[in-house]
């Protein structure tokens, strides 16, 4: 009985990345037109983020920090890649294995788009496109492959080293596919790019608070010793969300509605937003997962409105416990209703970032912005929604993940310079650094060098007590050899911050920052 034709190996492998080629490219275009977030590959990299445990996100961020997406979509990129190979060679005597398989992925994609919050019914075009396109390729391939295995069952090369005719006409048609998707994948991302939120933002006219900012005095930071400056410009902000991709939401088709336990619901739009008196706050944020001595810490003056007053004029009902904040892609965020309402507190619906409208990664068109609190429960990007509810009645994102209820930004500094592990000259060494108390303010900093006894530093000219404070300090180290720098913060409530270290989950790592550094 003659033998079944078998693909060669290299066959099935080119057959099984050709085609998830053309299934990634073809979902990306459809999703240009029905919502960027319908692009199946972005839907499941969005879903393992939503599945993912607290305490492997939390190691994410640390290892990561804000390459953690990118690492992500590459690691989904290898999986995908070595699962079209699989595809491909257990579909070496016939496409069933392959097909199967493509199809188990269409369906996945499918169920990640459909269960997005942020794109409507058309989405699912994106997973079916993707799904026909990747059977449709690999089945055609295949079958190409096999009718030129079957008429060279040797693949014979010709004598000036040329594949055989039939492989070439393979490798005419894989080459062919491949280069009709890289079109077609760039052709979506082209389309996606003129239909985003960029234009929007650009088009939004001059951000005008009647009550502007205090300007920063040049004494606010010493950045000449190595602290970062005053106020992170917009490109060098920290950014922590659990946003796959950036959401694009255009201001001229943003709402917000505000309800729930209030006596008037509101809707505004944002024209509406800007049209009301617009005020400018210098405040620094800070993420819960930024660990003892972390980077992930910043300060923006912010443009927008008072929250308390929207909700003021809402009208709150009695028994309301907390402001439940929606994202325009699902995300959930619980912020205690009783520092929203504090009139001292300055809580923003923030729509600008020093002097420009939000950057898109940083909240476009609006987002909330509240003093004092770490940004998990007090910090929502892409802001779409504002429920006045109560605690039992709703559980926001990270609540659901064992992460505290409410969490107030914890006292803290860092050493910045000398950085860690460095060598310097011995003598005269000038640390330098920051410190932290958001709404409380920051009284004082001691350093300590090795075991020596504690020295206050000089602090940095107060410019709010809801941003960060600078210091600096100079020490004597007259020997050479190995030291240790440690440093502690006060503040104006009089807490000295604790030694005792504490990791981020569940409300914000606690201890004193200390490096160690080497003198010549």
């Amino acid at each position: 009985m003659t033998e079944r034709a078998r693909l060669s190996a290299p066959h099935a492998v080119v057959t099984g990345v050709v085609a998830l080629a053309a299934a990634l490219a073809a979902g990306h275009v459809v999703a240009a037109f029905v919502g960027r977030s319908a692009s199946p590959y972005l839907a499941v990299g969005s879903a393992v983020v939503e599945l993912t445990p607290a305490w492997l996100e939390d190691w994410a961020v640390r290892t990561f920090g804000t390459a953690d997406k990118v690492v992500l979509l590459g690691g989904m990129a290898v999986v995908l890649l070595l699962l079209a190979v699989v595809a491909g060679v257990l579909s070496r005597r016939g496409p069933g294995p392959g097909t199967a398989l493509i199809g188990g992925l269409g369906v996945l994609g499918g169920v990640a788009v459909f269960t997005r919050a942020d794109v409507g019914q058309l989405a699912l075009l994106a997973p079916l496109a993707s799904l026909v396109a990747g059977i449709g390729t690999f089945r055609f391939l295949h079958a190409r492959a096999l009718r030129e295995t079957t008429e060279n069952p040797d693949n014979p090369e010709n004598i000036g080293g040329r594949p055989a005719p039939g492989r070439r006409r393979f490798l005419l048609g894989a080459g062919g596919v491949a280069a009709g998707a890289g079109v077609l994948g760039l052709g979506g991302q082209l389309l996606g790019v003129s239909r985003d939120a960029a234009s929007s933002r650009a088009a939004v006219p001059p951000l005008r608070p009647v009550r502007p900012a205090p300007p920063v005095p040049p004494d606010a930071d010493f950045a000449k010793l190595g602290t970062p400056t005053f106020l992170t410009p917009n490109t060098d902000f920290y950014r922590i969300d659990t946003a796959l991709v950036v959401p694009q939401v255009r201001a001229d088709g943003w709402t917000l509605r505000l309800h729930g336990m209030v006596e008037r619901e509101l809707e505004l739009s944002y024209d509406d937003v800007r049209a009301r008196r617009l005020v400018e706050r210098t405040i620094t944020l800070c993420c819960v997962s930024n660990e003892v001595g972390g980077p992930l810490i910043s300060t923006a003056n912010f443009i927008g409105v008072d929250l308390g007053e929207l909700l003021r004029e809402a009208g709150v009902r009695p028994g309301a416990e907390q402001l439940f904040s929606t994202s325009a892609d699902g995300w959930t965020c619980g912020t205690p209703l009783a520092v929203v309402l504090d009139r001292d507190r300055g809580a923003l619906l923030a729509l600008g970032m020093n002097g420009e409208p939000l950057p898109l990664e940083h909240g476009f068109p609006a987002r909330l912005v509240v003093p004092g609190l770490y940004g998990y429960v007090s910090a929502t990007k892409w802001v779409t929604d504002l429920e006045v509810t109560t605690w039992e009645a709703r559980r926001a994102y990270w609540f659901e993940r064992d992460w505290a209820r409410e969490a107030p930004v914890k006292t803290q500094s860092r050493i910045d310079r000398p950085v860690a592990f460095g060598t310097l000259l011995a003598g005269r060494v000038v640390a330098a650094g920051i410190a932290w108390a958001q709404h409380t303010g920051i009284a004082k900093v001691e350093a300590r060098l090795d075991s020596g006894p504690w020295r206050e530093a000089e602090l940095s000219t107060v410019v709010t007590d809801d941003a960060w404070r600078m210091w600096q300090i100079a020490l004597d180290v007259p020997r050479p050899g190995n030291h240790r720098l440690t440093c502690r913060a006060t503040d104006r409530s009089g807490y000295t911050q604790t030694p005792l270290r504490s990791p981020v989950l569940p409300d914000g790592a606690t201890g004193w920052h200390e490096i160690t550094f080497t003198t010549t």
